[in-house]
């Protein structure tokens, strides 16, 4: 589609439109879309104001002297209540007078959806269309409860008196009176009248009517800070933030509106977030569960650190919760748990328990045992140390630093030479160069595994060990501790584990500016001491990253809506022209974003830029893995995810994904797979990410930024031997810088033409021979196989016996004729048949013994009628003995529905076998009744591949007898009834698969019977009613044609021990079907070395060969912007959640290479993205 597609369509348009204003002025809505009375704007008008009168009332009387500010706030708030709980009452009173007389109201599909019709002024329809009420009773209470307080508590911190004491302006009193009871009424409203749906949305679904209490929060927090400064006294920084939030009080409907405050759960979620990072020096956390509880210990672990007199035992204390807290600990409590659970089970249990392979074993507590005691040890010693040599105070933390500027350039170059760019921009020499296969990537990627190695053991030991030197040695903590030194150095302490590599440069930082700035009167050196250094430090450079990311995101918006020729709309040049103009409230715009730590949000991504809510980094409220939408490609992604896992876990612990923090993002491509990781969380020895899949059926837009990838990786990973030294990232600027290749284990897909195979008439000649050849092997295999059940060929004999006993010996045609005998349809005379009845009813056996009672009773026989098609069950004499009358009676009623017999069991007679032992190679009895010709069954036995026959005989072992004759197999192949019984089948399946004609099979005919799909005959019904056989002959046939495909593409096949081997290997390593079967998928999921399926295109009527072939093959991996990521994301959930434009041919879904957008769309959370596959949190050890 064109640059210029709408935006919105017509009808979100005009939805916006009502949509927004409401949003605006917190839940009234004066544009309807339709007619309505003007009462109804009026009551809502009314309602919007009420507590501006119950305020004003309070304010009128205080300023006349006749009641102080807190009594004021008491009347005023004791009003709302009373107001508040009295409409909830009313929409509860008329929400019961409509369920009880209730009018039919016919639904008319022209009309607005949202139209109501309203009979009076406070009519039930009225009340419930302008206060909707609430879901629960508790809200009811509550809300009118908290309304009442806001409204109080509102008219205080809105008397004039109070304002002019702080601005003493009178002009400025009058404009923050008007507009600051605009702001709280527009809260009033939307908590106890009509919540409005807020831009600022985070979960799809407000259960618990929290939306409602957004705005009253917001407002409490306004006032929470003016009372502070009420009751403190002589405290200038609350007087001038007071003075500032009363101003900024004025904007919050332009904030609300604008998105740019979080809602209530989206704020604790990123305040708990923000302050366990940067205040606690943990990891974000990957479920909103284990943030809230690792929050709580982090915060008591900072606490309980203020009340440790000792020094020394703060430091011991500090550094064993900080190493504790750093380690995974879920999955240490699920190994505990397993373990705890395997000593008190059975030993049944037990062993069941010893097959789950976990993460987390002996070697590594007794891994982690070891460092938390040296880690103990050191801190405890130098600590000694530091305090015991007074003189030389500084030097022992001078040398620590310069070890720590020393690793810090070891460990970043180690790592920069890991990856295909150094910094991004610049090709690396010692990256290998050709990367196509596995086996010369991984020779010449030795060496730079050996470099991992050491930087692995440098960043997992020796770094953590050095940072806890440079902060036992600090004097900061020889004195009595403070809480701002149990604060920083608790997180330092604990950041050394968790981040080691961001404290590292956090602490070299530091350390730089100590040796620089040398005056000790300066505010760095005097005011701070070093935990609220390293705390500020990393704050700052979290804040600066995210700052230069953004701008990268920002810039890359604005260019491209004007470089990329598909991007470009009608409006591009004026909004370049205006973000060129204000540039400097762009960079504010960014700067603020970036201080928030929330998504710079660009509107339809186009560069018009927002200030997205705050929110946790992981972006979506419910935890990793929760949904996806499956299809039949998911079984793909599950089989590869544990692979790739391991195969991250390599190149993370070498640095070959660059620094990996909490948020990151990467994008792995491997033919027509996407692979999307978030890194959700990350610890010591550890990293918690999230794999999701995106669809294989490239649409339009998904297969354009797909070729964008294949482009950049190619350029990256393919194209290097023409390449000169350091050269230039050709796609620098791109979202998508190319990290590195990792092996693994997955299917590669292969899908060739069949012209000139499947339609050529030698080929479709031999078909038919191959197939009687491989159906042979394939009974005789099921037989045999079959046999190993049975315990002994006298055992199988006595069954035989049992299933034909001596009476039965006559003839198929006898033995069939009476079974129809007995079970045959027949209806009553016509005076006992009437309209309930059912003549397909089967008839009783106790009809035969009333008839012959009858008939010795000398009694007048009924007419007994059959069903016309069945066999008559009457006798000759009895027909005789029938009167004209009555046959014609029976002529007539010959007008009855046929009814189908084939249906009706079959007795064979029994087969004298010349070998005892044939038994266990045997066809099943009901694999014998196909109805066809003696002639066919004669041309069978010509047609009979004898000598092949024998052949696969002479293969089998019967190892599972104890007792068998040396000659069992020479005698298995001279019993001639066994082998009739093989023609037989044969000659059966091929009846239901060809038909009776000789014919070559058209290509057509050999597609369809591939498929399972070939057209209705009588052959392929009685095949289907044997679903065993039906099966077998269905694979016979798959395998039948791959033969034929392998004996075209390597040559025909010299002799039987060659065609064995082709048929053992297609029953042991491949799986031959459909890509619709439930089979492939297990297959897949099984790791079958190798799958095949056949199809069709009917639009260029071609047939297709596709095969997947496991194997270890390169999988390459790039790094996204994560700022890029996060602002497409806001954009989506504005988007969808708030001005519902779920328009699959939306502009914002249109790809975009430069962005990535529909990818990115892809990979977001259900049920606004929709990967195919997402996968539980992975713990990725990397140690």
């Amino acid at each position: 589609m064109g640059p210029d597609v709408p935006l919105l369509n017509d009808y979100k348009q005009e939805f916006f439109l009502k949509r927004f204003p409401q949003t605006l002025l917190g839940g009234p809505r004066f544009k309807l879309g339709y007619c309505a009375p003007p009462y109804i704007y009026v009551n809502q008008i009314i309602l919007f104001l009420t507590p501006w009168l119950w305020g004003g009332v309070g304010t009128l009387l205080y300023q006349l002297g006749v009641m102080q500010g807190l009594c004021t706030a008491a009347l005023s708030g004791g009003l709302m209540f009373v107001t508040a709980l009295a409409l909830q009452m009313a929409n509860l009173y008329a929400k019961q007078k409509t369920v009880t007389v209730e009018r039919m109201q016919i639904q008319n599909t022209l009309t607005d959806e949202d139209e109501f019709e309203f009979s009076s002024c406070v009519g039930s329809e009225t009340v419930k269309f302008i206060i909707p009420g609430k879901k629960y009773i508790i809200n009811t209470v509550f809300h009118s409860l908290l309304a009442g307080v806001l409204c109080g508590l509102g008219t205080w911190y809105l008397l004039p008196n109070r304002i002019t004491l702080l601005y003493s302006n009178i002009g400025g009193t009058v404009v923050i009176f008007v507009f600051g009871w605009v702001t709280i009424c527009i809260g009033e409203y939307s908590l106890i009248i009509n919540t409005a749906t807020e831009t600022a949305t985070f979960q799809a679904l407000d259960t618990y009517e929290i939306t409602a209490l957004m705005r009253p929060f917001y407002i409490f927090v306004f006032i929470a800070v003016d009372l502070a400064h009420r009751f403190a006294v002589n405290t200038p920084i609350l007087e001038q933030t007071n003075q500032i939030l009363h101003i900024l009080f004025l904007f919050l409907p332009f904030l609300w509106a604008m998105g740019i405050l979080p809602p209530l759960d989206a704020l604790f979620l990123w305040g708990m977030e923000q302050l366990l990072e940067f205040g606690l020096g943990g990891s974000p956390m990957s479920s909103n569960t284990k943030l809230l509880v690792m929050f709580l210990i982090s915060a008591g672990t900072a606490i309980a650190s203020y009340f440790i007199p000792s020094p020394l035992g703060v430091i011991l204390f500090m550094t064993g919760f900080g190493f504790i807290l750093s380690l995974n600990l879920s999955e240490i409590g699920f190994a505990f748990k397993h373990t705890m659970i395997s000593h008190l089970a059975s030993s049944k249990a037990k062993n069941a328990h010893r097959a789950l392979r976990l993460q987390f074993g002996w070697r590594e507590f007794i891994f982690y045992v070891t460092v938390l005691a040296f880690a103990l040890t050191e801190a405890s010693l130098l600590h000694q140390f530091a305090g015991s040599s007074s003189s030389s105070q500084g030097r022992p933390q001078a040398i620590a630093s310069y070890i720590l500027i020393l690793l810090l350039v070891m460990m970043w170059i180690l790592r920069e030479i890991q990856r295909v760019y150094l910094f991004g921009v610049f090709r690396n020499p010692f990256y290998p160069k050709d990367v196509r296969t596995v086996a010369v990537f991984m020779e010449k990627q030795r060496r730079l595994m050996k470099v991992g190695v050491v930087r692995r053991i440098l960043l997992t030991l020796v770094s953590p060990f050095a940072m806890i030197a440079f902060l036992s040695l600090d004097h900061s903590l020889q004195n009595l501790h403070s809480v701002s030194v149990s604060i920083g150095f608790t997180r330092m302490f604990r950041m050394v584990w968790q981040n080691t590599e961001n404290a590292l440069l956090d602490m070299v930082v530091v350390s730089a500016a100590q040796m620089m700035v040398v005056d000790p009167d300066l505010w760095w050196n005097r005011s701070l001491d070093t935990g609220i250094k390293l705390l500020l430090v990393g704050l700052l450079r979290d804040r600066l990253l995210q700052l230069l990311s953004k701008l990268h995101f920002a810039m890359a918006i604005l260019l491209t809506s004007w470089t990329e020729k598909k991007q470009r709309r009608s409006s591009s040049a004026a909004l370049i022209a205006l973000n060129a103009a204000f540039f400097p409230v762009l960079l504010a715009l960014v700067a603020v974003s970036a201080l928030l730590s929330s998504p710079l949000l660009p509107l339809f991504t186009l560069p018009v830029f927002l200030v997205g809510f705050p929110r946790p980094l992981r972006s979506w409220p419910g935890p990793a893995g929760g949904a996806a939408c499956v299809c039949p490609d998911t079984v793909y992604y599950r089989q590869l995810v544990p692979g790739l896992a391991a195969a991250l876990q390599a190149a993370l612990a070498a640095g070959g994904l660059g620094l990996s923090l909490p948020g990151s993002h990467y994008l792995c491509r491997f033919q027509d797979r996407l692979m999307w990781i978030l890194v959700l969380e990350k610890g010591f020895t550890y990293c918690g990410v999230n794999i999701k899949g995106l669809e294989l059926q490239e649409t339009s837009c998904h297969a354009a930024e797909a070729h964008r990838v294949d482009e950049i990786f190619e350029m990256a990973f393919e194209h290097q031997e023409h390449t000169r030294i350091l050269s230039p990232n050709p796609h620098f600027g791109h979202i998508l810088t190319p990290c590195t290749v990792v092996p693994v284990r997955l299917y590669s897909d292969a899908r060739n033409v069949l012209s000139g195979i499947i339609d050529s008439h030698e080929n479709l000649k031999h078909l038919k021979d191959d197939f009687v050849k491989v159906l042979v092997w394939m009974l005789v295999q099921y037989c045999y196989k079959k046999s190993k059940t049975w315990e002994s060929p006298g055992s199988a004999n006595r069954n035989k016996q049992e299933s034909f006993p001596e009476n039965q010996h006559s003839g198929a045609v006898k033995g069939c004729r009476a079974l129809r005998e007995e079970d045959s349809f027949s209806v009553d005379t016509v005076e006992d048949w009437t309209d309930d009845s059912d003549i397909f009813d089967f008839e009783p056996s106790s009809r035969t013994r009333d008839r012959k009672d009858a008939g010795h009773l000398g009694l007048t026989p009924k007419v007994h009628l059959s069903i016309p098609g069945s066999i008559e069950t009457q006798s000759q004499d009895f027909l005789q003995e029938m009167s004209p009358e009555d046959k014609l009676n029976r002529t007539v009623v010959l007008g009855l529905p046929a009814v189908d017999k084939g249906k009706q069991p079959e007795v064979l007679p029994r087969v004298e076998f010349s070998c005892s032992y044939s038994e266990l190679l045997s066809i099943p009895e009901e694999w014998r009744t196909a109805p066809v010709p003696s002639s066919k069954v004669s041309e069978m036995r010509q047609r009979f591949p004898e000598e092949w026959y024998h052949f696969v005989l002479s293969q089998l072992d019967f190892f599972h007898l104890q007792e068998k004759p040396s000659s069992l197999l020479t005698e298995l192949m001279e019993d001639q009834a066994l082998k009739e019984l093989y023609i037989l089948g044969v000659l059966s399946c091929c009846f239901g698969l060809f038909g009776l004609d000789n014919a070559v099979p058209a290509p057509r005919h050999v597609f369809r019977a591939y498929t399972g799909g070939i057209p209705w005959s009588a052959g392929l019904d009685w095949l289907t009613g044997k679903p065993e056989l039906f099966q077998l002959a269905l694979k016979a046939f798959r395998y039948t044609f791959k033969l034929m495909l392998d004996k075209a593409s390597l040559g025909p096949v010299e002799n039987f021990r060659e065609l064995v081997n082709y048929l053992e290997g297609y029953e042991s390593d491949w799986y031959i079907g459909l890509v619709s079967d439930l089979e492939w998928q297990q297959a897949v999921l099984q790791e079958k070395p190798y799958l095949f399926s056949l199809g069709h295109d009917p639009s260029m009527g071609i047939y297709t060969g596709r095969v997947l072939t496991l194997q270890e093959l390169l999988v390459q991996v790039g790094k996204l912007n994560a700022e890029a990521v996060r602002g497409q994301w806001a954009n989506l959930s504005w988007e969808l959640l708030y001005a519902t434009n779920d328009d699959e041919e939306r502009y914002s879904i249109q790809a975009h290479p430069a962005l990535l957008r529909n990818l990115t769309v892809q990979a977001a959370d259900p049920p606004l993205g929709y990967p195919v596959y997402s996968s539980q949190l992975l713990q990725l050890p990397l140690f």
